[in-house]
């Protein structure tokens, strides 16, 4: 498999908090930066483990500039997530990011009603993809259960797909279920599949997934590069994320980023979410180095 025709290795990457509360743009650039070099072939900003759920239009805008205020070059190597409920404000997530010449979209459904049938998701996604208009691009639809309670179902990509040929390019599954990344692979091959629970990344990639939006890449995009590009098993990997799943998943992604950049800023969560316990923190980052050291 050539590294150069999949998707590859993006970070979802961790949103910084100042001590105020306030986005720490300056610390996210710098992770940013430090990720690429690192091994990751992109960055999705606004994602699940960048509390995308969480930061207003004002707070995207901010980021959104002082990334392009840099001197990296993330011309091509930048998602964004959109997350909303109304179509307006997916609409306005989405034309925010597409103006400032993101690569792609990793698009949430809307999440506030549960038990929503693909009828009326189809509806929402094709108002909300038609309002974007012309821009529309690059749209990875992102099946995450767990958090939405919303399924995006192998049907509705199937009708979206065709609804929208060449603006729909991939499905991120982040369900934790080896049957629904199958199920993806099997009916929508040639549309970037992506994977979220890097434990199941090595099989997926065998069987045709083109890499991963994932929060390990935050800490050790190292590990998880041969993972995608070679399809290479990794226990360091499992044993990484088990760790990490035994705990509260996103602060400890931002404790353990914290560790990595010697850095406590890193570790800061946006209520109502709270930050790692000290004690657990301390736990997690000796686990993460001695399975690093192995």
């Amino acid at each position: 498999m050539k590294s150069d025709r999949i998707f590859g290795l993006s970070a979802a990457l961790v949103t910084p908090f100042a001590a105020d509360g306030s986005v720490d743009a300056a610390r996210l650039v710098s992770h940013a930066g430090k990720v690429l070099a690192e091994g990751c072939d992109s960055f999705t900003l606004f994602g699940t483990t960048g509390e995308g759920y969480g930061l207003s239009m004002k707070e995207r805008e901010a980021i959104l500039a002082a990334v392009a205020g840099t001197d990296l070059d993330m011309g091509d190597k930048i998602y964004a997530g959109v997350s909303a409920v109304s179509i307006d404000d997916a609409v306005s997530q989405s034309k925010l990011a597409l103006d400032a010449d993101v690569r792609g979209l990793l698009f949430a459904p809307p999440f506030y009603l549960k038990g929503v049938e693909d009828e009326g998701l189809y509806a929402w996604f094709s108002r909300a993809i038609e309002r974007i208009g012309r821009m529309a691009r690059g749209i990875i639809l992102y099946h995450i259960p767990g958090q939405t309670s919303v399924p995006i179902s192998v049907e509705l990509v199937s009708r979206l797909k065709k609804s929208f040929p060449g603006v729909i390019i991939g499905v991120k599954d982040s369900s934790g279920r080896w049957e629904d990344a199958q199920a993806f692979l099997r009916e929508h091959g040639e549309l970037a599949i992506l994977i979220g629970d890097e434990r199941l990344l090595a099989r997926a990639v065998r069987a045709g997934a083109q890499g991963s939006i994932c929060g390990l890449a935050n800490v050790a995009p190292g590990l998880l590069r041969p993972v995608i590009h070679e399809g290479k098993d990794s226990d360091k990997v499992v044993r990484l994320v088990d760790m990490i799943c035994r705990l509260p998943v996103l602060p400890t992604v931002k404790a353990l980023t914290a560790h990595v950049r010697k850095d406590g800023g890193y570790g800061r969560m946006r209520p109502p979410a709270t930050d790692l316990d000290p004690a657990l923190a301390r736990k997690a980052a000796a686990e993460f180095d001695t399975i690093l050291a192995t």
